[in-house]
């Protein structure tokens, strides 16, 4: 009976002793695997913070780019718009005064029409500011042509508010010479310098 209940003490001692190194060897293992989770979980994270960390400078960078681009442009504009706004005073006014004076539009008309005149065989064609017609009508058909010699056909324009069209009669093409030509012209001129004076 001792014998027995020896054998039986021994079996549930192994047994036990078995299942201990068992159970031991279990939760050692599901540490290590708890270790690697939380390992890889960390690193995850690391690398989504790593991420946002990254995006956020770049929108940034990208931000801070695009804040500097607009600021630039915006001062390239009102340089720009100064620059037009200081040459529009000085040529503008001006040259819409002068070339919509009669007797200097007048003075104008005859020394281009008598060059344009000698050049051309054909008789010529004008067209002129139609708020000025009452006065350069009767010069056209009178002293322009008793000057020059030859036909003068004269048409007058809303589209022209000072200064004149010269072509010959044949309408083939026409030498601008309006007030809108020559501040374009003039302003060509002075843009460049202007910007140099203002902005260096």
């Amino acid at each position: 009976m001792d014998k027995l209940q020896e054998l039986t003490q021994k079996l549930y001692n192994e047994g036990l002793s078995k299942g201990k190194e068992e159970g031991e060897a279990i939760l050692a293992q599901a540490h290590k695997e708890a270790e690697a989770l939380v390992k890889k979980a960390q690193e995850e994270a690391a690398a989504i913070v790593e991420k946002a960390h990254k995006e956020a400078a770049d929108f940034k960078t990208k931000v801070e780019g695009d804040v500097k681009m607009a600021a630039t442009q915006a001062l390239q504009a009102t340089k720009a718009d100064i620059q037009g706004l200081i040459t529009a005073q000085a040529v503008d006014k001006p040259v819409q005064a002068a070339l919509s004076e009669e007797e200097y539009l007048k003075g104008i008309i005859t020394a281009v029409a008598e060059r344009f005149s000698a050049q051309e065989p054909t008789d010529i064609a004008l067209v002129l500011p139609e708020k000025l017609q009452k006065g350069l009508e009767p010069f056209v058909k009178n002293q322009l042509t008793k000057t020059l010699g030859k036909g003068v056909e004269a048409s007058f324009s809303k589209k022209i508010a000072g200064g004149f069209k010269i072509g010959p009669k044949d309408g083939s093409y026409f030498i601008d010479l309006t007030d809108e030509s020559f501040k374009e012209l003039i302003g060509a001129y002075l843009r460049p310098a202007t910007k140099a004076i203002l902005f260096g």
